[in-house]
């Protein structure tokens, strides 16, 4: 990513750092059932626990501090912390990217860019994707073979299904996603949480993985 991109990213998060800060955080925290003490506000997303500072509100991964989350890791807990409905409930209905609401302007860069680098990433690995699904905190789905529904929060869960390829065809990928995504989020977070899901199994699984910008998407 060239330093302008990296330049606009950083100053966007420092933005709703800010926002983060004039936020009632007794709210968040009853709101999402968060765990929080004096100095943080505590939260698992892709079974990594981070913590939000409630000073600085600075987000840092519990087990790996001196790491720094990606931009869309950080911009998601945000956004969702702003952008959630009163009561944001899950359905439980896990439906494809095109049957989400509001998220259609971005489906064939969706396809094209997340859905292609999952396969990708993935094909002729799918012991790797299996292990990494388990280690997430997947629940195993028939379909596919890798089929898995995941938690991005405790209380919000995607799914990945994955096919490996063969001399006839390639490795495909998919998501499915609650049907009721977009009261927690900005439908552009959709779509981070995507790209996130491929970074984390990637990472998990002990493969290359780089960060999937919104704007490479969009």
């Amino acid at each position: 990513m060239d330093n302008k991109k990296t330049s606009n990213y950083e100053k966007l998060i420092e933005t709703w750092r800010q926002k983060f800060l004039q936020m009632d955080q007794e709210k968040l925290i009853k709101k999402f059932t968060l765990e929080a003490d004096e100095d943080n506000l505590y939260i698992v997303y892709f079974s990594r626990k981070l913590r939000i500072s409630r000073t600085d509100g600075k987000i840092w991964d519990l087990q790996h501090p001196e790491r720094k989350l990606g931009f869309n890791t950080v911009i998601t807990i945000y956004n969702m912390f702003y952008y959630a409905m009163e009561n944001p409930v899950e359905s439980g209905r896990l439906v494809p990217f095109r049957e989400v609401k509001r998220v259609y302007p971005f489906e064939a860069a969706y396809k094209r860019t997340i859905l292609k680098r999952f396969a990708d990433t993935f094909s002729g690995h799918v012991q790797e994707l299996l292990g990494a699904c388990e280690k997430l905190g997947g629940i195993r789905m028939p379909q596919g073979d890798a089929g898995y529904i995941l938690p991005v929060f405790p209380f919000l869960h995607i799914a990945v299904l994955f096919w490996d390829g063969d001399e006839e065809f390639e490795a495909q990928g998919n998501m499915l996603f609650d049907s009721n995504i977009t009261d927690f989020f900005h439908e552009e977070n959709v779509v981070c949480i995507a790209a996130d899901a491929v970074y984390y199994l990637a990472a998990e699984a002990g493969l290359e993985g780089e960060e999937i910008y919104v704007s490479d998407v969009s």
